[in-house]
């Protein structure tokens, strides 16, 4: 497994390759450029963020749409991306971006391998909270996404939606790049 970061082109490849739709990859650049301005939002307060592995990380966070479209997605993208030999950071991204992020309880139940499935790096809390404010390729308020989420999530994950929106709030404040 290599440790150099693939280029924004070969993220874009990789989405291709896999068979990724137009619609997916659009959104995956949607989010990327979401995300990228949250990291540097995070970086002029100071904070160490990686802004190629956000920006690559975000790309392919929903590579594993080319397969499914539900929740497994996260799991079968982590696959994907340790096959085409990508770093541990990008796949972490790809793994840990679903909801809230999926506790130890839930993934058994999904029937997932025992891992962690919460976002815990700044990059990955930036892809995953830049995920839940882009629906198709528009961006949404945050409220938006809580709303219709609802409708299928248990609450415990709305909550922790909302968690890491207040955090994100309280690491950039009222960021103009934010829907």
């Amino acid at each position: 497994m290599s440790e150099k970061l693939p280029s924004r082109e070969e993220a874009l490849y990789f989405l291709h390759k896999s068979g990724c739709s137009a619609n997916v990859i659009k959104h995956c650049e949607t989010v990327a450029e979401l995300a990228l301005e949250i990291a540097k939002a995070c970086r002029e307060k100071g904070l160490n963020v990686n802004l190629e592995l956000v920006e690559v990380g975000a790309l392919l966070h929903d590579i594993g749409r080319s397969k499914t479209h539900s929740v497994h997605h996260a799991v079968v993208g982590a696959e994907i991306a340790q096959t085409l030999g990508l770093p541990k950071p990008v796949i972490s991204i790809i793994k840990r971006h679903v909801g809230g992020g999926i506790t130890a309880k839930e993934a058994k139940r999904l029937g997932w391998p025992k891992d962690v499935y919460i976002p815990l790096t700044m990059e990955e809390k930036i892809v995953s909270y830049a995920d839940k404010l882009v629906e198709g390729s528009r961006r949404v308020p945050i409220e938006r996404t809580i709303e219709n989420l609802s409708k299928e999530l248990p609450p415990s994950a709305i909550a922790r939606i909302q968690k890491m929106h207040n955090e994100m709030l309280t690491l950039i404040g009222d960021c103009k790049c934010l829907p």
